[in-house]
This record gives structure tokens, sequence and C-alpha cells, in this order.
């Protein structure tokens, strides 16, 4: 049986002309992504009030050990962390760590391409939504740009190491720290007065992590292919198993979490439709992440960077399509031919790879090398810190 239409008033102003968009195309979907842009994460969300008033260290300190070591060694720290942490410890049932093993061999195969899909085209799509508002607002990818893009990054290395979803894996104890970030940046941001919920619905709401994770996950897969990544059946599925995991302990709802490649694909379309069109926080955030891409690869000479930016740009046009583009105030350029190239190199080395085994090594082994000087910002552990205040700045000179 449908669900009942959302009512006009129920949904935040920005949205209303796109939810009634989609649903012409998926009624039931596009109502559950409207009611979600007005929902949070209620699990995380309850942590971060019981943790509000402890002393910073205090609450770094105790969520570095419940992740660490579970909620029997924080038994100082409030109920509501516990229990959250007992909550998602065991996996789901369809959750099977070997099945996720041809998705990370794939992933690392490729890593180089899908990284770059990754920063060039997903990462832009989920910023052409008004999760870019949370973002701009808080200041924590404009200002820190850099530190931000190696953070998306590492997150996506380390969920695809094998056995990185496991409980005690970097992957796992990643997902759920950037939820709790989440749900710490929606506390601030709905007491702020630079928020307005009539307008924007909930900061980092249960709709926005949903389309993110769809778009890391089956647009990403897309996205890769249009560079001349090719899986395989099985790679895909479970290329698609990490994230439908990684995407539960990062909170996503169960009404829009989906299943294999085409629900995800199916959720990001429709949710884009949902989306207003790019606002000038989606604009500033999308030239942000091209712009500070050559500084995290390594390349900060001046003429050498703008090469590269401009590549990017090309790149990135021809992946996410003029529309977009041209939305997102990229600059006037010809993408034509832009991903030919790229595929041919893709095929050339496949070739080369399986004609010569140990050139084939040698270039996997660079390429991880390459994924890790792009993914990791110091070599000091994973920091559980919180931020305190809205704006970033403050946080930096606190």
């Amino acid at each position: 049986m449908q669900d009942d239409p959302v009512s006009i008033p129920d949904i935040p102003l920005a949205y209303r002309d796109g939810v009634e968009k989609a649903r012409r195309l998926d009624p039931a979907l596009a109502q559950a992504y409207a009611r979600h842009t007005r929902i949070g994460d209620p699990e995380a969300d309850a942590v971060m009030a019981a943790l509000a008033g402890h002393p910073s260290r205090q609450v770094q300190d105790w969520i570095r050990r419940v992740l660490d070591h579970g909620p029997a060694s924080v038994p100082d720290a409030p109920a509501a962390l516990r229990q959250f942490v007992a909550g998602i410890e065991a996996p789901p049932d369809w959750f099977e760590a070997e099945r996720t093993l041809a998705g990370c061999r794939a992933f690392h195969r490729h890593s180089e391409l899908l990284v770059g899909a990754f920063v060039g085209a997903v990462l832009i799509e989920g910023f052409s939504t008004l999760i870019s508002q949370s973002f701009c607002v808080t200041g924590r990818l404009v200002d820190q740009g850099v530190i931000r893009l190696k953070q998306n990054n590492r997150h996506l290395v380390e969920i695809f190491i094998p056995g990185g979803l496991e409980r005690d894996g970097d992957g796992w104890k990643l997902s759920v720290r950037i939820r709790l970030m989440h749900a710490r940046v929606r506390l601030l941001l709905a007491a702020s007065d630079d928020w307005n919920e009539a307008e924007l619905g909930t900061p980092l709401s249960s709709a926005h992590i949903a389309f993110a994770t769809a778009c890391f996950s089956g647009l990403l897969l897309k996205r890769a292919a249009m560079l001349g990544v090719t899986l395989d059946a099985e790679e895909r599925d479970s290329f698609m198993l990490v994230w439908r995991y990684a995407g539960r302990l990062m909170g996503v709802h169960p009404e829009l979490a989906f299943d294999d490649e085409a629900g995800a694909l199916h959720l990001q379309r429709v949710g884009a439709l949902c989306e207003p069109p790019p606002t000038d926080e989606s604009i500033i955030l999308a030239n942000c992440l091209i712009n500070s891409a050559p500084v995290v690869a390594g390349i900060t000479e001046p003429a050498a960077r703008d090469r590269l930016t401009r590549r990017i740009y090309r790149v990135s046009r021809a992946l996410i399509g003029d529309e977009l583009a041209d939305a997102l105030n990229y600059p006037p350029m010809a993408s034509f031919g832009a991903l030919t190239a790229l595929r041919w190199k893709t095929r050339a080395e496949r070739l080369a790879g399986r004609l010569f085994p140990a050139f084939e090594q040698s270039r996997r082994a660079s390429q991880f090398q390459r994924m890790l000087e792009v993914s990791f910002h110091s070599d000091q552990g994973m920091a559980y810190r919180l931020p305190e205040h809205v704006h970033a700045e403050r946080d930096v000179a606190s």
C-alpha cells in the first residue's frame, strides 16, 4: 500500500518543487526522501545530547576507548554512548566479510581511477545538493579543503582494506566516527542562527546521508566505468556490499537503504530530482574540491598546479555532464574526447599487465603508494576530537 502523500507544509521550502518532479518517477521514494529531510539520526543524536556539557578531552577519550575497545571500556561514560556502540557492534545477517574480498581486490586493482572518479565526479555530485549548506556554514570544507579531501579519500581506502569493516578495522571505526561527527555538527547547526530549518530541513539530514552513500557506491561504479574500469558481476556485488554495510554504520536509515547497485542508482536519481538546483554554496564547494586536488596530490608549483586543475575540470565536466558543470560555474571548455584517452590508457595498462606480470606488480605497488599519499593527512593515527563550535575556524583557534 502506497504511503500517503507528504503534505506541502511538511516539506522544507527549498525541496517543494523538486519533490513534485521526483514523485512522477517514484512517488513512494520521493515521499520518503522528503520525510527524511526533516530527520537526523535519532540514535547518534541522542549520544551527542548525552555528551553535551562534558569536557572535550573527556568526550574524546570516551569515544576513542569505546570504538577501540568496546562499551565495557567506558563504564564512566553516559549510558547512551555505551548502548549506541553495543547496538552496532554485531554485523547484520546479510553481511558476510568474505564476500567483500572480491570488491576489495577490485578496488585496489583500479584504485587510481576509482579515487579519480570519486574526487572528480561523485563528491562533486554529492555536494551539488543542499548538503553543501552544512559544510559552507561550518567552513569544514572551504577553509580546510585539503584536509577534508584527504579524510574523504582515507575513508574510501579504509573500508576497502580487507578486514577494514570488521569490528576492529579502521574502516569500521572511521564509519562510526563519521556518524558521530555528523551528529555533533547537526547539534551545533540546529542551535545556530545560521541555519534556517523551515527552508533547508534538518542539517546533515537522513536524506542526505543516504544520498551520499548512494553516490559513493552505485554512482561511483558508473563514473569509474566511464574511465575504463571494468568489474565482473561478483566484484560489483562485493563492492556494493562494502558500501551497504559502511552506509549502515554511518547511519543510513532502513527506509532509504539500498540492497544493490540498481537500488543505489535509483535512490541517487530520485534524490537528485528532489534537490533544488545547485546553490552558491554548492558552487563554492565543487570548485574548492577541484582546486584542492592538485595540492592533495603533492603538486604545489603554480604552473603545474594550474595545468592539472584545468585537466581535472575537463575530465570532471565529461563525467558529470555540461548541464551540471555549467550550473557549478566550471570554466568553459570542450570536454569531447577527455575520457577517450583515459580509457585507452586503462586498456593499454591492462594488456601490458597480462603480458608482463612484473609490470603489473610494479604498477599496483606504485598505485597503492600514491593512494596512501592522497589519503592520509598525518601519521598520528585516527583523531576522535569532536568540534566544539559551529564554525571551524573557532575550533582551530581554540
